[in-house]
């Protein structure tokens, strides 16, 4: 291993005990369960996990298995279930309406069962299951964003993508590989801007099943999912088409999306987990398909999300954007619940999704560093 790689997993794992030392706490003082708090400093409505999040805690399951894959530890393993316990106790099952979610929480879980030699099979099936039936004929394809809507978008449709493609590769339904094609080639018909290479949030479906209209905010974490998806299918396919898709994308990515040498961000709430996301799939990308480009990016982000952390007592904390000065949060009554599902204080460096993105990219920084 280089210098670098250690210097990146020294980083990484001081990134994993600040997050874990702020924001993880038992669900309801019940023995053997763990859930990540939506803010730090917290509130009591926020220790007694009144507020969930979801997706987050998705993610700082996955951010926990990265961790275990960098420098596995048994203590490490028995939080990744307590983890996974933590969020079945409180969201009393392991689905919810929307399938962007489910799709989240199937890949961690498929991640943890891997490292922990638990797979969670019955909650990986149903999640799985709920993605298959969310696919339609509707406006060309793809994944809904959740239940009784009408809007399909890459956020659903990519990491849906992602988990067929990687259970079929287990040894699941093999007709998932085709599932999962056929997602991606949805994306890249539907929801590719054709002057940047960037892909579109998604699109509206008329009662009819005509598309209606299309969402063409552009996210990190879109761009992050389809790369993702193309590194999967090329991996277990072997044919060319979804390695130029990747490459294709990881160049607009560089082209469009960096922001003074780092990621584009999305500030606190759900976005802050958004070029988090992009970094995990680009990490992917350099590792699975030797993409120099990809490797750069994720570097050049942590280098400066790193630089712009600042030191607190339990660790450091990151910047929601890598390229400024983090701000220390305020006292935990000057937050607020913004409207929607994500937790978004006044100074989002408060937000447990900010501080997962950051966690993210230094993995992914130690990922790529630690491969050849």
């Amino acid at each position: 291993m280089t210098s670098a790689g250690r210097l990146w997993s020294a980083r990484a794992a001081v990134a994993e005990r600040a997050v874990r030392s702020r924001h993880m706490r038992s669900v309801w003082g019940v023995p053997f369960t763990a859930l990540g708090m939506s803010t730090w400093p917290a509130s009591l409505g926020q220790r007694l996990h009144r507020s969930f999040n979801y997706w987050w805690q998705a993610h700082l399951l996955d951010c926990l298995v990265d961790a275990e894959l960098r420098a596995p530890q048994l203590g490490r393993r028995a939080t990744i279930g307590a983890v996974v316990r933590g969020i079945r106790m409180r969201n009393l099952r392991w689905t919810n309406r929307y399938y962007d979610d489910m799709a989240w929480l199937g890949l961690a879980l498929q991640r943890a069962g891997k490292v922990t030699r638990s797979p969670q099979r019955r909650g990986i099936e149903v999640l799985a299951e709920q993605l298959r039936q969310a696919w339609t004929p509707d406006g060309g394809g793809g994944i809904w964003w959740r239940r009784k809507d009408n809007f399909k978008n890459v956020p659903a449709t990519g990491p849906a993508a992602i988990l067929l493609a990687r259970l079929a590769a287990e040894g699941h339904e093999w007709s998932d590989v085709d599932l999962a094609k056929s997602l991606v080639d949805w994306m890249d018909e539907y929801l590719v801007d054709p002057e940047t290479g960037l892909l579109w949030d998604g699109l509206r479906v008329g009662a009819d099943g005509a598309i209606t209209s299309v969402e063409k905010a552009t996210y990190t974490y879109c761009q992050g999912v389809y790369i993702g998806a193309c590194a999967e299918l090329s991996t277990i396919t072997d044919e060319p088409i979804w390695a130029e898709r990747a490459s294709r994308t990881i160049q607009a990515v560089a082209d469009h999306l960096m922001v003074n040498g780092a990621l584009r961000s999305h500030g606190g709430g759900d976005g802050g987990l958004f070029a988090g996301i992009l970094a995990r799939y680009l990490a992917l990308a350099a590792v699975e398909l030797g993409d120099d480009t990809a490797r750069k990016l994720v570097i050049d982000s942590a280098e400066a999300a790193w630089t712009n952390r600042v030191i607190t007592t339990s660790g450091p904390l990151f910047s929601a954007e890598w390229t400024e000065p983090a701000t220390l949060p305020r006292p935990a009554d000057t937050y607020s619940l913004s409207k929607g599902s994500g937790h978004d204080s006044e100074v989002p460096e408060a937000d447990l999704s900010v501080q997962l993105s950051a966690w993210m990219l230094l993995e992914a920084a130690a990922l790529v560093e630690r491969t050849p």
